[in-house]
């Protein structure tokens, strides 16, 4: 991801400045027990209110699945929820981190790789009508359930009306995590029913990245501003949910073992045969064009891209500076206290990530604006509107991403349009200075990573 040599210089805040980016420093992370967090991961209680088992399973039926091979009364419940036990003792079943950190692929359930066929399009994940009326039915049919679903319900009914996005296969997550902070006490956690900070009314969409890359990268997110302790940052999912700091507490104790699960986790290997020597010329090429940024093997820089330099769709980094409040909370709040802290802090533009099992991320660009990596590599095949068919799914393993229509105008929720604020799949314009075999022979050698 650019050409020439990388220059750096020291600056008063003891930052490394580099020609094409900005170093960002490690932070400690804990260590922790990788089996241990795969079990907590999937049969966890780090949202402790969800739907009563027997309705869910009156309203879901028996998912014969079985990709996680769980027992007892998680076997026939999707990989995506889990049953766990309420502070009351009531069983209910909660969505999990696999909602959006995992795809089947292939048949296959891809753990780590992000779920770029979910729906924020219509709240189907949260519908507050839904919500209310099964809120309702429990409050004078068993009380008992309805305590335990009551905090689940009053998040969905305060904040999934305002969670859709545009375009279907993008996340709202950064939007999630405003809205659930806009509710809740900084410091004690309490859920307010009443906003307490404004957030700006456009969903700005990302694509999920693939957890493997983490173990590489020294900042979360697209814009690498989640910097010291990583666990903190994982298990944020638990203000959908949690009562009080003293709970996030007990969650915290088990999310340093989940950390060391998504370190341990590979990225899939290309599944066809790969044409070594064609990949051996993009190697060498790819080394001089891309690895400044990208890296190369276990080498990778940890690089903040300016938007300047990169040119790609500004929104989502723009999002954190149009929306101060949120970062202010998060950094006065339990997450950046006591012996493992978390921080945010805004960049303008975003981290170079590390490529490992890129061919399988498609995708592409922190908004999934980029159907493939040909695409990626040929701005001038970036389709402006696109779609997938989303009930029969198939991938390209030569272009290397979607198979996709590309259609006159857009329409629709499944038709990808980059005219909308966020969705640009502009900028990285670097490979357009490759001839169309340099590009095919970087394709190649990305298959082997």
């Amino acid at each position: 991801m650019g050409l020439g040599l990388i220059c750096f210089a020291f600056n008063e805040a003891n930052h490394y400045f580099f020609s094409e980016g900005v170093f960002i420093p490690p932070s400690p992370q804990r260590s922790g027990d990788a089996k241990k967090g795969y079990d907590y991961l999937v049969t966890g209680d780090y949202l402790r209110s969800g739907i009563p088992y027997n309705y869910f399973k009156l309203a879901y039926g028996k998912n014969n699945s079985r990709y996680l091979t769980r027992e007892g009364l998680n076997a026939s419940i999707s990989y995506e929820y889990t049953a766990v036990k309420a502070p009351n003792g009531e069983t209910v079943v909660a969505p999990n981190c696999l909602q959006c950190h995992a795809q089947v692929f292939d048949d296959k359930l891809i753990i780590g790789l992000g779920n770029s066929t979910i729906d924020f399009t219509g709240g189907e994940k949260l519908n507050p009508n839904t919500a209310a009326l099964a809120e309702n039915f429990l409050q004078n049919a068993d009380p008992k359930k309805y305590d335990a679903a009551e905090p689940f319900f009053k998040v969905a009914k305060a904040i999934s009306a305002q969670l859709h996005t545009k375009v279907r296969g993008v996340n709202a997550a950064d939007r999630l995590a405003a809205l659930l902070a806009a509710h809740r006490d900084p410091k004690t956690f309490r859920w307010n029913e009443k906003q307490m900070m404004e957030i700006p009314n456009e969903v700005i969409p990302s694509d999920v990245p693939a957890w493997w890359l983490l173990k590489k990268k020294h900042g979360m997110f697209y814009n690498g501003f989640g910097r010291g302790d990583f666990a903190r940052f994982l298990m944020a999912s638990n203000l959908l949910t949690v009562n009080d700091t003293a709970e996030s507490a007990e969650v915290d104790k088990h999310f340093n073992d989940v950390l060391a699960y998504l370190n341990s986790i590979q990225p899939p290997k290309y599944p066809y045969p790969i044409n070594k020597q064609l990949a051996k010329q993009g190697g060498i090429l790819f080394v001089k064009n891309c690895a400044k940024c990208h890296g190369s093997g276990n080498d990778y820089p940890n690089l903040l891209i300016p938007e300047s330099t990169i040119k790609t769709d500004s929104f989502l980094y723009k999002s954190n500076y149009q929306n101060p409040q949120f970062v202010e909370w998060f950094n006065s709040s339990w997450f950046a206290q006591g012996d493992h802290a978390a921080r945010l802090e805004p960049f303008n533009g975003y981290i170079a990530p590390p490529l490992d099992g890129i061919w399988i991320t498609a995708p592409y660009f922190h908004n999934g604006s980029v159907p493939t990596l040909e695409a990626v590599l040929n701005s001038k095949l970036r389709p402006k509107y696109w779609s997938r068919d989303f009930n029969n799914l198939e991938y390209d393993y030569e272009k290397v991403g979607w198979k996709y229509k590309t259609l006159d105008a857009p329409g629709g929720t499944t038709v990808y349009d980059t005219d909308l604020h966020g969705y640009g799949n502009y900028g990285h314009y670097y490979g357009d200075n490759l001839t169309d075999k340099g590009r095919k022979a970087i394709i190649e050698y990305l298959k082997t990573l």
